[in-house]
């Protein structure tokens, strides 16, 4: 039998919900987050990939599957493909004019998403982290957040194992005497902290809080404004891998390098 997956639980929520945003945002985040199987009409060539077309209505369809078993079964057999993250199809699919049809016919998750929400989503993605400078007065207890956004930060940064040690919610109160929510990272992997701060963002964006803002910071642990944190703050683990990552090597960590269409 085949084994229920993130995306089919996620799909099964909006289905049951189907005016719930929230539960719509999830799958979204959801989709995003996991690795696809992009089925090819031929075998990729370096970066670049031929995806098998399919027209419905009008409009042309990728097909995509969330497990590589899901992939050969539609395909009645071995087939080529290309792994790759939510948001990297998403990114490689945008302005295309292109659709997905997502786990057809091998799953209770099967579903057409047409080229207008792929664009949607390549546009929530890109929305990336801006830089800013602050003088921090005071770290205090965390606010209080809505639970979805908790359980967000929660479950995006548990997929972000090896990238830092540790993060801290906090309270943040700036040398102007303006407060807000601050997470602070610490012992971040030289080169991931972009990664880190986009995952925040979509944190609050897949919770249904895009007008939030959650800022970032990242301290060494011998830093004292690390103690600080650890003192006053809510903890998060990030959990350790196997084998050390490389920033922007785990699936949906790197927007920037999609493959492209051929």
């Amino acid at each position: 039998m085949d084994q229920e997956t993130e995306i089919d639980r996620a799909h099964a929520a909006m289905q049951a919900s189907p005016a719930d945003d929230g539960a719509r945002l999830r799958f979204y985040e959801r989709m995003a987050d996991s690795e696809l199987f992009l089925l090819l009409s031929e075998e990729p060539r370096g970066d670049d990939v031929s995806p098998e077309l399919f027209e419905v209505e009008g409009q042309r369809f990728v097909l995509v599957f969330d497990r590589i078993e899901r992939l050969s079964g539609f395909a009645e057999g071995p087939a080529p493909y290309a792994a790759l993250s939510g948001r990297g199809l998403a990114a490689m699919l945008a302005g295309q004019g292109i659709g997905l049809g997502l786990n057809l016919d091998v799953a209770p998750s099967a579903m057409l998403i047409g080229a207008d929400g792929v664009d949607w989503l390549a546009r929530t993605l890109a929305d990336g982290p801006q830089e800013i400078e602050a003088r921090l007065r005071e770290l205090t207890p965390p606010e209080d957040l809505p639970e979805s956004v908790l359980t967000a930060l929660d479950r995006k940064l548990a997929k972000a194992g090896g990238l830092a040690s540790a993060a801290y919610l906090v309270g943040a109160v700036q040398e102007d005497g303006s407060q807000g929510s601050l997470l602070a990272f610490v012992d971040t992997v030289d080169g991931a902290e972009a990664a880190l701060a986009r995952a925040v963002g979509e944190a609050l964006t897949f919770s249904g809080v895009a007008a939030g803002r959650i800022d970032v910071i990242h301290l060494r642990a011998s830093d004292e404004l690390a103690a600080s944190a650890a003192r006053v703050g809510l903890r998060f683990d990030l959990p350790k891998p196997e084998t050390r990552p490389v920033p922007g090597a785990n699936p949906g960590m790197d927007p920037d390098k999609p493959p492209k269409l051929r």
